[in-house]
């Protein structure tokens, strides 16, 4: 069959033979540059979009994180359309058309070739019985086995991967993180043979090594045992050992997937091919037949095919800029590598072994620590060539940019290791690539920042976030963002823009900074804070603020001892004001469940005082319309029937959302409602920079969604998983596993120390995903100082937590004991018995009342209120501005 579209004659027509990064790179190039004229078709053989296999190790530990590349909404483009589960078996060049193996036909102008590799095989006895560690099938099914396995044999497993080099150390990793027991055979001396040399590499196997991975080197395996079943049992090496193994991974290499430019038998060759696989191309990529491309992994220049992203990136990017009439030319290949293992640092770039005649090689090794750094530059010491780094890698970003240049200081003062304090700072020169993946420049960066960037007209950029869109810079590994955000913040500074983690004009100091102060000095009022740290009355960004952390540190009531002149409008009326001046009534139902009873109760309640009523997101009831000074009648009614505030008003825990669990869900393997039940009631009433959601499933089917929760839990067979810093809203953001099959009470630890932790050293109003995005190291950094208590806390921040749950006392019930404190609760403070009049409600076509329209105040006779304004007409209300 072919495949036709109705195109027009000017229309070109590009077909992609493969779907993964390379090819998607290429087809967002396409469509940034514009796709009118163009009909870009994509031909993967997978069933997936195009996604991260730099990322790979996510989708090996949890099955269910979507490593998507970009928006799938690229794809609803009119000219740019992928089509999966077509592999590509024939190019014909002559009729410049291409065959998959589904027999469809597909016509082309350009043909971009973007197969990538192929895991190598061991071609030993038994090698069947492997797994590899290529796509997302690969991991997924490692994954399956190692449970399946645990199950069966009901104990650690010993996993054995074959390969010591970026893949085989990375699976190595997942497989430990899933509970196995990590084993590492390398035939060459030491891991990382290729980027590291002799002496970083027998550093990272020190340090691999304390952290529970057992390492053989020097010796390569003859052949994979297994029993009568098929099940494997060991690994047989050269030097007749037999290593123990139930699971054997093999990752020792890629190759080039050039079977499409391979000539049949009898056939002309019509393509060169390497020596070591893939079709030669020029330095813009092309092959030696016009109109046909090759990019990523399947191409060979000079030579060398290789599996990073930052070259294939590049030559995507010269493919489309070529298609357009553009001359960029490919500069070569950048084998500069930076990963984090098991939470050790290790960097390698430019001429890292010293082959670079007359180099020399700078060194500080401590054998002890297992660190290792090393600089090579020119016989001058002048000019940077490459560098190592292992355990410590700290000074790799700053360096990285500077290949080829001369250095700002003398090379050991790079050597942080040391001793020497920081890495000395070095202004990088336009031309410096900051952004390797990406290949953005530091000169492309500034001129971002400075407003000639042209993602709004000529508006500078001042946010990270907006620069990581508007450049890519640090969109795709990551490893750059701290040099992004210390060059953006440098440009600001020179520009003339302040760049400040002061709280605000009042005070110096960030928030993290205020709340130590205030928690190390026990400073428990407004005006001692203020005399100490602040200057002025302060503001509506200081004032809540520092009511928030005083709250967060005791649990006295928040409108007491001249802090209710601090809080914000919802935190001083106990409830959230609603556009017409009225405000909404959401009693607390612990992970959503609730007796008939007190479903009664709410009915009654709303139907008295003439309440909107609606479920919330968070399997709440929530009651709108009440006026100010009904809060208290309608809290009283609430109280006495044993409901508690929710909080729906205040920088704190909302709610904690549960499915139905194990009590009465076939598929349930934990009782997610009594837990959930269990977190809330131990959380609620948590002050926070930000407010809090949780949510319990009793399943990997996800019901409650609690990985779209600041802390989510999800059910297993051996106990709970733990995710933190999910958060929905305008920038949505997928919570990142923290801990596996966890009992009750680590779990309840872990969360007390990752809550707390973030209390005290997020800023202001910062949700816990940017707030754990900006942490340097991210999820690692939580990990070590939740999990493995790196920083010495972990007892103090539990005892903060003890204190919280032991000291909460409900709001409302507070309120409702003392008459002075519901002398808040009235419309007019010269005119406590009035009511206010102005607002005013109709009937919906649903049956609920709702707030009246401007139109249809004005057809009552009724003067429209805007809110926040001043209104000369009645009395001033005690909470207007």
């Amino acid at each position: 069959m072919t495949e036709q579209t109705s195109r027009q004659t000017a229309t070109r027509r590009i077909v992609v033979a493969g779907g993964g990064p390379a090819a998607h790179r290429f087809a967002d190039a396409m469509h940034t540059r514009g796709l009118e004229g163009w009909d870009v078709t994509v031909l993967t053989e997978e069933a997936h979009l195009p996604y991260d296999r730099v990322a790979l190790s996510k989708a090996l530990t949890d099955s269910s994180v979507d490593l998507t590349l970009g928006s799938a909404s690229m794809w609803d483009h009119a000219s740019l359309s992928l089509k999966t589960g077509e592999r590509v078996v024939k190019i014909n060049a002559e009729a410049k058309t291409v065959e998959t193996a589904a027999g469809s036909i597909f016509e082309y102008d350009d043909l971009v070739v973007a197969t990538g590799s192929d895991a190598m095989r061991l071609p030993i006895p038994g090698a069947e019985h492997v797994h590899v560690y290529r796509t997302l099938e690969d991991v997924w099914a490692i994954n399956k086995a190692i449970a399946e396995l645990t199950e069966k044999l009901g104990r650690t497993i010993n996993a054995v991967t074959i390969g010591g080099g970026l893949l085989g150390l990375e699976s190595a990793a997942g497989t430990e993180q899933l509970g196995a027991t990590p084993v590492v055979i390398n035939g060459a001396p030491w891991l990382m043979n290729t980027q590291l040399d002799e002496g970083a590499g027998q550093s990272l196997g020190r340090l691999i090594e304390a952290k529970g991975f057992t390492v053989h080197g020097g010796v390569f395996p003859s052949q994979v045992l297994s029993d009568d079943d098929g099940q494997v049992t060991g690994v047989l090496m050269a030097d007749e050992r037999i290593i123990p193994a139930d699971l054997v991974i093999v990752a020792i290499g890629v190759k080039p997937r050039d079977e499409l430019f391979r000539a049949a038998e009898g056939e002309e060759p019509q393509f060169s091919l390497g020596a070591r696989g893939g079709v030669v191309i020029n330095d813009f990529c092309a092959t030696e037949v016009p109109g046909i491309w090759a990019i990523g992994e399947v191409a060979n220049f000079e030579g060398m095919c290789l599996g990073l992203v930052a070259p294939a990136n590049t030559m995507a990017e010269i493919v489309a800029d070529r298609l357009h009439g553009g001359a960029a030319t490919f500069p070569g290949f950048d084998t500069a590598t930076k990963l984090k293992l098991s939470g050790v640092d290790v960097a390698s770039f430019g001429d890292a072994f010293a082959r670079t005649e007359h180099s020399l090689e700078i060194v500080y090794a401590d054998p002890a620590r297992g660190v290792y750094q090393k600089i090579v530059t020119t016989d001058d010491a002048k000019t940077l060539l490459g560098g190592i780094f292992v355990g410590d890698a700290s000074p790799y970003m700053s360096l990285r940019p500077l290949l080829g240049r001369e250095l700002s200081a003398e090379p050991g003062a790079y050597l942080t290791a040391a001793g020497g304090g920081d890495a000395p700072d070095t202004e990088l020169p336009d031309d410096a690539i900051l952004c390797s993946c990406n290949n953005v420049a530091a000169g492309t960066i500034r001129d971002t920042i400075n407003g000639c960037g042209a993602c709004d007209g000529n508006a500078p950029v001042q946010e990270l976030g907006e620069l990581k869109g508007c450049t890519r810079a640090g969109t795709s590994c990551g490893s750059c963002v701290p040099m992004l955000k210390k060059l953006l913040e440098t440009e600001l500074t020179k520009s003339g823009v302040e760049v400040s983690k002061a709280l605000c004009e009042h005070i110096e100091l960030s928030r993290q900074e205020l709340f130590d102060a205030i928690r190390v000095l026990e400073l428990t009022s407004f005006e001692e804070i203020m005399a100490k740290y602040g200057t002025g009355a302060g503001c509506d960004i200081c004032k809540p603020t520092i009511a928030n952390i005083l709250a967060s540190q005791n649990s006295a009531y928040v409108l007491d001892a001249g802090r209710g002149t601090l809080q914000d409008t919802n935190d001083r009326a106990l409830a959230n004001m609603q556009k017409d001046g009225t405000y909404s009534v959401v009693p607390r139902i612990a992970g959503g469940e609730i007796t008939p009873k007190k479903l009664g109760v709410i009915a009654a309640v709303a139907e008295k005082y003439n309440l909107y009523t609606k479920i919330t997101g968070g399997q709440r009831i929530d009651m709108f319309g009440a006026r100010l000074e009904e809060l208290p009648e309608i809290w009283k009614e609430l109280v006495d029937a044993g409901f508690e505030s929710g909080q729906a008003y205040g920088k704190s825990l909302r709610t904690v959302k549960s499915c139905v669990g194990s009590t009465w869900c076939r598929f349930g393997v934990q009782d997610s409602v009594a837990m959930a039940i269990q977190l809330e009631l131990r959380y609620r009433g948590l002050r926070s920079p930000h407010k809090l959601k949780m949510g319990v499933s009793g399943c990997a089917r996800e019901c409650a969604e609690a990985r779209g929760k600041d802390v989510g839990v999800i059910a297993t067979a051996d106990g709970w998983n733990l995710y933190v810093g999910g958060n929905g809203g305008a920038t949505p953001a997928h919570a990142q596993l923290l801990a596996k099959d966890l009992d009750d009470e680590t779990l309840l630890k872990y969360i007390d120390r990752y809550f707390m932790y973030y209390i005290r050293t997020a800023d202001r109003l910062q949700r816990t995903a940017r707030w754990q995005e900006e942490l340097d190291g991210g999820i690692k950094h939580v990990e070590d100082v939740v999990v493995k208590d790196t920083l010495g806390i972990a007892e103090e921040l539990e005892a903060a937590m003890a204190k919280h749950v032991d000291t909460y006392v409900d709001e409302w019930a507070d309120t409702l004991k003392d008459p002075e404190r519901l002398r808040r609760f009235r419309s007019f403070v010269n005119a406590p018995d009035q009511k206010d009049d102005s607002i005013t409600f109709v009937s919906d076509e649903r049956g609920q009342m709702r707030p009246a329209t401007a139109e249809e105040k004005s057809r009552a006779g009724q003067q429209p209120v805007l809110i926040g304004a001043s209104i000369p007409m009645r009395p001033r209300a005690e909470n207007e501005v």
